[in-house]
């Protein structure tokens, strides 16, 4: 092979190649030569702009890694990587015509204003002070270059102007907004008699006959799907941990090490809270004067405070350790010296000024207190040094072997077998579907290889194979009819609820009394809206759907479930109150409008899109 490679170096061929490569550079320089091989590809052209494969690329890696965060029990197989490419695509497609129609309108960020924005971000911070490391690192966990960052930034940021732009726009007139609040505070007025299953158990009646004729019409139904009877070893950092000995000297030097972490620091607070906003400040701003004037911070919480509990203690809020407060909230206390009142600290509750009144430690607990706790953490700290390494000893070991028993003698772990696995899932561990398809894979069912080592939980891996194979089968009807049964009953149960009732609604329609019908006890309601309680939900949505009563005459409903049916008489709507200048019709109004605002953006957005020039490659 190196001889002819050899020989055909001295070809007349290879000469004219490297001939013309000589022209190339002497005219058009390296980018003749080059250009041609690393021009960057690109997945689509949205207006003459080019998406690159290297962009498209990233951002799905970013997604999928987005998504895996997402999950619970993140498993990489139960990804669905078609879709997710086909949802990046339209979304950089999407985002690079709101892009071009931010330049088009002149919207732009300089290099000054980026520098502005990402010093100013909480998250770059250290001590709330720009921390370049810290971005840096930060840019580089997300996936990107500082310079791909910094173009995200100036997409995103004019971008999301228009669209806030767009947004405030909405508009809802208030004669809807009252309607709907009107109608959401309708209270009515109503009768109920309610019927169980037990009232028409003589009319059920399910024969030998019946339980046959349904198992022939829906033998579908009961068919058991494939099965296998699977072994499996189980890897935990916390049988581990269990099986890990932690000498006393360890532990004893390990108290001595963290001995002052478990004299907890309590603070007691005292704290004035104003609702948030321009009025909000305004107030602290008059409370913080007062007490620069010498007043006393408790009699200006019995003054000012809205949390009413703690004033009439003066703002007293006890001691408290962390953990306690809103992390704001604790940030502040924990950064006071005694007497000292901070600034106003904004929570999810309001503004604070958050006095410390004072600081105690309890005492270091004895050794004897804190021994099995420490000898625990102790194990937790090796086993999970120690299980990154069996992990991986087990993933090798299982791929190599022809069964279980090798991997689990050689760490010794133990094999365990579950039965009746099905596609759908079985006993845990096997609940977990990333397992149960690697279970029925081609190579694990028909080749009889083991499964590959798959993370079904925090810290807890599993290795598995197929013991058996079990066929579909069909269920004999004696293995059946007990759940037959209970279906026929339950929809005869409901057959003849929904009978009976009808029956009581035509004697009502017709003219008899609630009081004649003789059919049992009614229940009462008088002013009732949408929460009242003692009904089922089926019955409180039935009456809400009914028609007003015409006049005099009441209207009739009905409501039936499987084992419980209800005759409704309605006499009465009474029309909600609206309060335009109460918190509720304003927040009403709030969410109304920025539902039509947005729903103005995505026509807009959805008007860039059809009228943008895609081509995908």
């Amino acid at each position: 092979m190196l001889q002819d490679i050899r020989d055909n170096a001295q070809s007349t061929i290879a000469k004219v190649i490297v001939g013309l490569l000589i022209i190339s550079l002497s005219i058009w320089g390296m980018d003749a030569i080059i250009g041609g091989f690393t021009g960057e590809p690109e997945v689509a052209t949205v207006n003459g702009q080019d998406i690159t494969e290297r962009e498209f690329l990233r951002t799905v890696q970013m997604e999928s890694q987005q998504r895996l965060m997402q999950m619970e029990n993140p498993d990489q197989s139960l990804l669905d990587e078609d879709q997710i490419r086909r949802d990046v695509l339209d979304a950089l497609i999407r985002e690079a015509v709101l892009t071009q129609d931010a330049q088009s309108q002149g919207l732009e960020l300089t290099d000054a204003d980026i520098d502005s924005l990402i010093t100013q971000m909480p998250q770059f911070q250290v001590d709330g002070q720009f921390n370049r490391d810290r971005f840096v690192a930060t840019v580089r966990n997300l996936g990107m270059g500082v310079a791909e960052f910094r173009e995200s930034m100036r997409k995103n940021y004019v971008v999301n102007q228009i669209r806030a732009a767009i947004v405030q726009t909405g508009v809802v007139a208030p004669e809807n907004a009252a309607h709907l609040l009107a109608i959401q505070n309708q209270t009515r007025d109503f009768r109920v008699l309610t019927l169980d299953g037990s009232s028409v158990q003589d009319k059920v009646d399910v024969t030998e006959a019946d339980v046959q004729a349904y198992y022939d019409e829906n033998r579908d139904q009961f068919r058991q799907p494939e099965q296998v009877d699977a072994a499996y070893i189980t890897l935990s950092q916390g049988a581990l941990a269990e099986s890990i000995e932690v000498s006393e000297d360890e532990v004893r030097a390990y108290y001595e090490e963290r001995a002052e972490e478990y004299a907890r620091e309590e603070r007691r607070a005292a704290h004035i809270l104003v609702e948030a906003g321009d009025e909000g400040q305004e107030t602290l701003a008059t409370i913080q004067q007062r007490l620069e004037d010498g007043e006393s911070f408790a009699v200006l919480a019995e003054e000012y405070s809205v949390d009413t509990v703690s004033a009439q203690e003066g703002g007293d809020l006890g001691f408290a350790g962390r953990g306690v407060y809103d992390e704001a909230f604790e940030d502040a206390l924990f950064g006071l010296e005694e007497g000292e009142v901070s600034g106003p600290v904004e929570t999810s509750f309001g503004l604070h000024l958050i006095k410390l009144e004072e600081v105690r430690r309890s005492d270091v607990p004895a050794f004897d207190e804190l021994r099995e706790d420490l000898r625990l953490e102790l194990a937790r700290t090796k086993a999970s040094e120690r299980f990154a390494e069996v992990r991986s000893q087990l993933a090798d070991a299982a791929y190599a072997a022809d069964d279980l028993a090798g991997p689990a003698e050689e760490l010794g772990l133990e094999i365990r077998v579950v039965e009746g696995v099905s596609r759908d899932g079985g006993a845990a561990p096997f609940d977990h579907a990333g397992l149960v398809r690697q279970l029925f894979s081609e190579d694990v069912l028909e080749g009889g290889y083991n499964t590959e080592l798959i993370d079904v939980g925090d810290n807890v891996s599993v290795v598995a194979r197929v013991r058996e194979y079990h066929e579909p089968r069909q269920l004999e009807l004696a293995d059946v009819e007990p759940e037959i049964r209970r279906i026929l009953e339950r929809t005869e149960t409901r057959d003849a609820l929904a009978a009976r009732v009808d029956e009581l609604v035509a004697q009502l329609e017709s003219g008899t009394s609630a009081d004649e019908l003789g059919a049992g006890e009614w229940q009462q309601f008088e002013n009732q809206g949408r929460s009242v309680s003692g009904l089922s939900p089926r019955v409180v949505q039935e009456v809400f759907s009914m028609a007003r009563p015409d006049g005099d005459s009441p209207t009739v409903g009905r409501a039936v479930t499987a084992d419980q049916a209800a005759v409704i008489v309605l006499t009465g709507v009474n029309e909600g109150e609206v309060d335009q200048e109460g918190a509720e019709y304003q927040q009403l109004m709030r969410f109304l409008a920025q539902l039509e605002g947005q729903r103005e953006y995505t026509a807009y957005q959805q008007y860039l899109r059809n009228t943008a020039e895609v081509e995908r490659n």
